[in-house]
């Protein structure tokens, strides 16, 4: 059992996810209408992903005797004034996301709720893979910078990041 302040907690962070997921999504089809299919499909695997750690935070909840509420959901933004912006935007609210990771870890101390911490440290490592991720793709996308081919070259960049990601998680998976 987890206390009513720690259930709370986390269906804030199912929200979040849910949040992510949809904003991810709407990414992607803007990047699929913009032509930039790497783009596309870099999203919408990382839509993919938010939805699978929201759904393990929702089991995680129920398991524990709480409820976990299913997020109410508003239109995400679906327009963006460059691919260099939005992903600015990705790499700040996976920012966010870790903010509220640690803010759940720091209540699990609080309380104490050794079990719940242990479950979280799964999405401290992920939410430190998933900066680095972004980190280095804003890397890679101020070196393309904004020439007249760039939107080519950020485009196929991202698609082979997202190539390797998938080849190392079906690695992982064996």
């Amino acid at each position: 059992m987890i206390s009513n302040t720690m259930a709370a907690a986390l269906n804030e962070q199912i929200a979040l996810e849910a949040h992510a997921s949809s904003l991810y999504l709407s990414m992607s089809s803007w990047c699929e209408q913009e032509g930039l299919t790497g783009c596309a499909q870099f999203m919408r695997r990382q839509s993919e992903e938010e939805r699978e750690h929201m759904l393990r935070i929702f089991d995680y909840v129920n398991e524990r005797n709480a409820h976990a509420l299913t997020p109410a959901t508003h239109q995400p933004k679906h327009k963006f004034e460059s691919v260099q912006k939005m992903f600015e935007e990705v790499y700040a609210h996976e920012k966010k996301v870790t903010a509220a990771i640690m803010k759940l870890v720091e209540q699990c101390y609080k309380e104490p709720d050794h079990t719940t911490l242990l479950f979280l440290q799964w999405y401290v490592e992920e939410q430190r893979e998933e900066e680095a991720l972004m980190s280095t793709l804003m890397d890679k996308i101020k070196l393309i910078g904004t020439g007249g081919q760039s939107l080519y070259y950020i485009d196929k960049e991202v698609e082979r990041l997202n190539a390797t990601e998938m080849a190392a998680e079906a690695e992982g998976a064996e």
